[in-house]
């Protein structure tokens, strides 16, 4: 990796952007560390910057500061990212054009099948995998010129939201503070896109992991609405819950990566309920203003419920911040017989759904069931516990007598959203709001006694609605907290707009430091 142009980069990691304007005593440069998307291609323009620069600054960072601070956050790097970069580069030489994404380095977490790459999904019955094909959301940031730079740790078959630990690569720490967890399961990808050793990331949320480790780790997470994405080639937990999305450190950039894969894919059924919910431009909706006369519900049902007094402070915070920016909030908004719509959601679908992903993508004798995956083992009791658990069950772990289905045809689901989406109407509220979590990042040595307040899990991915976190402060340790705002179904548009005001009137992103 290490070259002339990637050692000049690592010297001098504070000035190397130097646009125009900068020949002007007064005008400060710009830094790798934090670059957006449309500041890497504003550099690209003026010619002061190169992707296969940035891609290099990006490697030497990983090998420098991942494995040295304890953050493991990256379980492979590509071999071929340079030469990709360098390709992006004489493309735009050649044609004068960047595409959305083009040249844009992004960590990829480790259950998107990357054509080439290893995809293990955190398990060694998959180590050395390298599939044939990339995962559609892969592929589309490919053809909007995005480089596949890593593939980030994640917690092993995605079964914990509470911490980051596979059997191929050990325990991901949270770069703030290395003795707390990053949350999971894409805990390597906010890891990663939050000490900067890449532009963006991609995760996946079943229950909260998108979410979960992006407020962990003072990143912008979207969980869009279920049938917005394709999850065609993503390893799943439960297919019917599972989202693929974009992590970053800016909501713009978020809006960026959802404007490349949002959309129909013949290979995933259920985008066809994308069809005509799609605008032509999310980034039209990227308004400083857009907290101006919006009116936003208050869940105490889920903010007051046994809060770090912390946390709840910078909710608190949040919620005087948003009427400053001219919000009108309904304080508090209750959803009816919220508990007992949100019970029996979960369906044991694990079993089924990895076995069809493993005969269709793998296709290794010996690796197409629980049962093989138990018998080839690992290094976590934890996620053996979990796999045990699967073995023989189908259906709902309580009422097996109902059918598990999407969010369009499970009538569990389907009322379950309909409570919430009509209480919004009867209020005409344009959002909800709550902390993404109630309590800071627990410790890595005590997870499961830590894992407390994550109110991710408990609505959207049952009724499928979008739901976006983005940074609101931190807590003692310097640890993280996230405020989660969720719309009705494909209500994107309306969520990027609140989310943006909001991130743009507090702007609590900062990065960690790192030695």
């Amino acid at each position: 990796m290490k070259n002339s142009v990637s050692t000049w980069i690592w010297m001098l990691p504070a000035i190397v952007i130097l646009g125009s304007s900068c020949q002007s005593p007064a005008a400060p440069a710009r830094t790798f560390e934090e670059l957006t998307i449309a500041e890497i291609h504003e550099a690209f323009r003026e010619g002061t910057l190169t992707s296969e620069a940035l891609t290099a600054y990006y490697l030497d960072r990983i090998a420098a500061l991942d494995q040295s601070t304890g953050i493991n956050a990256i379980v492979v790097v590509n071999p071929s990212a340079m030469e990709d970069a360098r390709q992006r580069d004489e493309a735009f030489k050649r044609s004068g054009e960047l595409l959305p994404l083009h040249g844009i380095p992004v960590i990829v977490k480790d259950n998107y099948l990357t054509k080439g790459l290893q995809t293990t999904a955190g398990s060694i019955a998959l180590k050395g995998f390298e599939p044939a094909e990339n995962a559609t959301q892969v592929q589309q940031l490919l053809d909007a010129g995005a480089i596949v730079l890593a593939k980030s740790n994640m917690a092993e078959w995605a079964f914990s939201p509470m911490h980051t630990e596979s059997s191929i690569a050990g325990t991901t720490r949270n770069p703030y503070n290395i003795e707390h967890v990053p949350a999971g399961s894409s805990g390597g990808t906010a890891a990663a896109v939050a000490a900067n050793f890449g532009a963006v990331g991609l995760g996946t949320d079943t229950g909260n992991s998108i979410r979960g480790p992006s407020s962990h780790n003072a990143l912008v997470g979207f969980r869009s609405t279920l049938g917005l994405t394709s999850r065609h080639g993503i390893a799943p937990l439960y297919l019917r819950n599972d989202v693929g999305g974009p992590m970053c450190r800016t909501v713009e950039d978020a809006a960026r990566i959802l404007q490349v894969i949002a959309g129909v894919d013949p290979l995933d059924t259920l985008t066809r309920y994308a069809e005509g919910n799609i605008p032509d431009n999310y980034l039209d909706f990227l308004q400083k203003d857009g907290l101006q006369g919006a009116r936003i519900g208050v869940m105490r049902q889920l903010s007051d419920k046994n809060p770090d007094s912390e946390v709840s402070a910078l909710f608190e915070q949040a919620l005087q911040d948003m009427i400053a920016q001219g919000a009108v909030l309904v304080d508090p908004f209750v959803v009816p017989r919220l508990d007992t719509l949100r019970q029996d959601q979960w369906c044991a679908d694990f079993g089924q759904d990895i076995a069809s992903f493993l005969q269709t993508f793998v296709k290794r004798p010996g690796v197409s069931s629980i049962e093989d995956i138990l018998a080839i083992g690992g290094t976590s009791p934890f996620v053996t516990g979990r796999l045990e658990r699967f073995v023989g069950r189908s259906g709902r772990w309580e009422q097996g007598d109902i059918p598990c289905g999407d969010p369009y045809t499970d009538v569990l689901r389907i009322a379950y959203r309909e409570a919430i989406e009509q209480a919004m109407d009867a209020l005409e509220l344009d959002a909800l709001v709550y902390p993404s979590w109630n309590h800071p990042p627990a410790k890595v040595s005590a997870f499961e006694e830590g894992y407390k307040g994550d109110n991710s899990q408990l609505i959207a991915p049952h009724t499928g609605q979008p739901a976006f976190t983005v940074p609101m402060g931190f807590t003692t340790g310097n640890l993280p907290a996230g405020i989660q705002f969720l719309g009705r179904s494909f209500s994107e548009p309306v969520l990027i707009k609140l989310a943006y005001a909001y991130e743009q009137a507090t702007r609590h992103r900062r990065p960690p430091v790192l030695p």
